[in-house]
Order: structure tokens, then sequence, then C-alpha cells
């Protein structure tokens, strides 16, 4: 009878705690969780099963956040979470888990967003246009992308810089290799014939390189800033080389 009372109180405690950690608020779990950089408003729910009015990250704002979380995975040692989000006048829906280590990793990432939401955090003044993004992986670390496979389409691009006019359309596939990321770059319907190559290396140098050629639709603005790239080859092409570290 002993062993049969402190049986059901080992469970009946067990259950209490498992009810505890289900259930546990979100508000305060954020609180603890999230960096300071990252503002949330309007949370409902619990960590595992839950909302957000908005949130809010180096001038990303999104609304309607929303995560689904399965607690059992942290047998295996990290937490997944299914996640969805509305940018201004997009969306964003992803499968994100994070190892004890500290690496993120985000599956089945699916979005469309406008390029305005980004030009803070790239510090791009001006920027617009429109991206859509399908990922079957992405891992980053410590703020590092070590890992990526999928495919980035940017439509109606806008740089004031380089113009103020469209510079239309490209697609980027990207793909993982042993030292980091790489990734095929061309244009689909952009003013400029494009065919290039990224390089994202672990130490956190990148490597952009392109051939590129005037169109007939290519502006005059554009045509005056190709005269600074080396001389065209006998094909009409000019190198575009851009390299630095993230």
């Amino acid at each position: 009878m002993i062993r049969s009372t402190r049986g059901l109180i080992a469970i009946g405690v067990l259950t209490t705690l498992l009810g505890l950690i289900i259930m546990f608020p979100a508000r305060v779990a954020i609180g603890w969780l999230v960096p300071s950089e990252l503002a949330i408003g309007g949370i409902h729910g619990s960590i595992w099963n839950g909302s957000a009015n908005e949130a809010a990250l180096n001038g990303i704002y999104l609304r309607d956040v929303e995560w689904r979380s399965n607690p059992l995975q942290l047998i295996t040692g990290k937490l997944s979470s299914s996640i969805s989000a509305t940018p201004v006048g997009g969306f964003i829906e992803a499968d994100i888990s994070m190892s004890i280590s500290g690496k993120l990793i985000l599956s089945d990432l699916s979005a469309a967003v406008p390029l305005g939401l980004l030009a803070d955090s790239l510090n791009v003044s001006g920027l617009q246009g429109n991206a859509s993004l399908s990922f079957e992986r992405v891992e980053i670390v410590e703020g590092l992308a070590v890992a990526a496979d999928g495919t980035l389409r940017i439509g109606e691009l806008v740089v004031p810089i380089v113009d103020r006019s469209s510079l239309g359309g490209y697609e980027a596939v990207f793909f993982t290799q042993n030292n980091g990321i790489a990734a095929s770059i061309e244009d689909t319907d952009g003013v400029l014939d494009l065919a290039g190559s990224l390089q994202l290396k672990t130490d956190r140098s990148f490597e952009f390189i392109a051939q590129v050629a005037a169109k007939p639709e290519t502006s005059a603005s554009v045509r005056r800033q190709l005269q600074f790239l080396p001389p065209a080859n006998d094909r009409g092409q000019q190198e575009l080389r851009l390299e630095g570290i993230l």
C-alpha cells in the first residue's frame, strides 16, 4: 500500500509539473528567452502554443505572429516550433528549431515580403520591390547563415543609388557547401543581362562575381555606371565583382 501511495504521489507530481510546463505563460517565457533587440507586443497563450499581435526586430515589423511547439522535442536537446507571421503586404511560414548549442534551423521556409521592409536592416535607403523565398533548410549559428538550400526571387527591384527606375527581376538558387553557402544568380526580366555566383564562407567573407551586359531597355543611368567596370569581353559582357566581410 505504501509503494502504491508513493507511486500515485509521484505520478501526481509529474503530471502537475508537465501541466505547468505545457501551460507555461508565453509572456513570462519570452521575457526570459528573447534578445532585447526583439520587441513583442500583445502576447497570448503559452510558450508551446501562443500568439503575439506584433513583433519588431532591426526595423522589420510583423503582425499576427503565431507559434505551435512540441515540448517532447526537448528530449532530443532542441526546441521546435511551427511559426507564421504577417509582414505588411506578405506572409512568413516556417518550422523553427533551436538546439542547446544555439544553432537555429529553419525548415520549409516560405515567405513573400516587400523589400522596403528590409531597407533599414540592409542599410539600403529607398529599397523597393518584392521578394519570395522557398527554402528547404536554413541553419544559423551566432547570427551567420552556415547552410541554406532554396530559392530567392526578387521582382521590380529598385535601388535608388543605382537607378530610380525598376531594375527588373532576378533569381538566386542557394545550396550548401563544405565551406559555407553558394548561390547561382541570374536575371529573369532584369534591365541587365546578368549571370553570376555568390559565395558566403564560414569565416564571414563573401564574394559576388557576375558577368553583365546592357539590354535595349537598360537606362542611360545604368549604362553610365557600367563604364566604371572592366572592359567588355568579346561577347559584350563586363565583370562585376563585390567582396568583403559580413
